[in-house]
């Protein structure tokens, strides 16, 4: 009798899981955060405003942090498809081996190799040169990006190949790359990393405020932060709202658990609350706004909607139902309270005290979106690995469960120390920066010159 209580399937889905949710975390801030860096740069080297480089300064370090753990955090990854899932290469690794290998080589060496100047070459090289190796990092992280959601995408709507003897082979990588829910996907990720990003600098630079860091640089740098999500927040449910009507096309039954439709039907309202019942088939305790999920999904107040009961096979309901609302309700959160601090700025040229300690509990709000958006794609993709292609049963190591559950425990005690670690650091920074004296910084010599930035260098935030 097996001791373990969950087979190996359950277990390497959950070690999955757990893993790609540490990882996300890092890169969700990285990738935004270098564009942020860039601009930082930009504005000094065109304006030589001191300033600038101060908000560059303080956060270049939280980038480095932040880019350490997720490269350290990704190298799981790629031994998992060996250990956890072997059958996914075996059967689909001639499309999904040279994706990753792209990602290595158009991206990864790009980073690698500008990373060095961006952290190190401040006060070595000319102030150009050191703006360019900050566009390449940031470009760098993108198409990182780029190639890893074109995998991603291609397991969900697979495009531009075919099988023989079992073996997956690409017939147009044009089709692998831009399949057709890449690009939905693509948009909705980096602007999901831009908001995460923009809500870090936001709060963090309120905690600065919020504990009497007399310096104008945190300032500048929540302004900065709070209109970047009030423009993007926006941009974000625009394009989430395409993305929905694209997996509307290609994988309807994701949408159907989403939004809680068991019944094939028209005049469908949106469920804002209830708990999804398997067993009955139903919504217990719905509470609902008529017609609501019908006019979003088909632009019709009586447009039918497919319902789960259609279904042969669909995904499990209650993780994704509940990962949707949270991702939107964070969401709708961070429009209000963004528009709410730029209106202030506007109106009254400060953010009120009550909103810095808002965004300050927010810091790190996009976490959660990120993962809950996450879980509704990866769980709503069920029972496949490789949409149509490739089952996740078939996938799975044949290793007994109690090896997979003890490497699975390794992982949460080592994920959950590093990530109270990581986040105590970040206000630490915060904190360590709050107590300098202002006086401390005096503008160094002219701007735009290699002794200018050496000068900077000593600079704090």
């Amino acid at each position: 009798m097996n001791e373990f209580a969950f087979d190996t399937l359950t277990l390497s889905r959950i070690q999955f899981a757990a893993n790609i949710s540490f990882h996300i975390l890092f890169p969700a801030i990285s990738i935004g955060l270098a564009w942020f860096l860039l601009f930082f740069k930009v504005r000094f080297q065109r304006s030589g405003d001191e300033l600038w480089m101060r908000c560059y300064r303080f956060w270049v370090k939280i980038f480095a942090l932040t880019f350490a753990l997720g490269v350290v955090s990704g190298i799981t990854m790629s031994f998992q498809f060996g250990t956890n899932w072997p059958g996914f290469m075996e059967k689909v690794g001639n499309i999904a081996g040279p994706l990753l290998g792209y990602e290595v080589l158009t991206a990864f060496f790009m980073e690698a190799t500008f990373l060095g100047i961006m952290l190190f070459g401040i006060q070595r090289v000319p102030s150009w040169v050191h703006t360019f190796a900050t566009g390449a990092v940031a470009v760098g992280t993108t198409l990182s990006a780029f190639w890893i959601i074109a995998l991603n995408s291609w397991m969900h709507t697979p495009a531009g190949f075919e099988m023989r003897d079992g073996v997956a082979h690409a017939t147009d990588w044009v089709a692998v790359i831009f399949n057709p829910s890449m690009p939905f996907r693509l948009a909705h990720v980096l602007l999901a990393s831009l908001l995460t990003a923009a809500f870090v600098v936001a709060g963090i630079s309120a905690y600065r405020l919020l504990r009497k860091d007399p310096k104008p640089a945190p300032r500048m740098a929540l302004k900065l932060a709070l209109w970047v999500a009030a423009i993007v927040t926006p941009l974000q449910i625009f394009a989430g709202d395409l993305h929905g009507l694209n997996t509307l096309e290609h994988q309807p039954a994701k949408v159907a658990a989403m939004e809680g439709v068991w019944e094939t039907r028209g005049s469908v309202p949106f469920v804002l609350f209830a708990f999804p019942n398997e067993e009955t088939r139903s919504n217990d305790w719905a509470i609902e706004i008529p017609y609501a999920t019908s006019l979003v999904l088909t632009h019709e107040l009586d447009g039918v909607v497919r319902g789960l009961n259609d279904f042969e096979e669909h995904p499990p309901v209650a993780p994704i139902f509940w990962s949707f609302r949270i991702m939107v309700g964070v969401g709708l959160t961070m429009l209000a309270l963004s528009w709410i601090g730029v209106w202030q700025l506007t109106r009254h040229g400060r953010v009120a005290p009550l909103i810095k300690r808002a965004l300050v509990g927010m810091s790190f709000s996009g976490w959660v979106a990120t993962i809950a958006g996450w879980y509704v794609t990866e769980i709503g993709r069920q029972p496949y690995l490789v949409s149509g292609v490739l089952p996740t049963r078939e996938a799975v190591t044949a290793a007994p469960p109690e090896h997979v559950g003890i490497t699975l425990a390794a992982y949460l005690v080592i994920y959950g120390a590093l990530l109270v670690a990581y986040v105590s650091t970040v206000f630490h920074m915060a904190r360590k920066s709050a107590r300098l004296e202002a006086e401390q910084y005096e503008v160094g010599p002219e701007p735009n010159r290699p002794e200018a930035d050496a000068a900077k260098g000593a600079l704090p935030a």
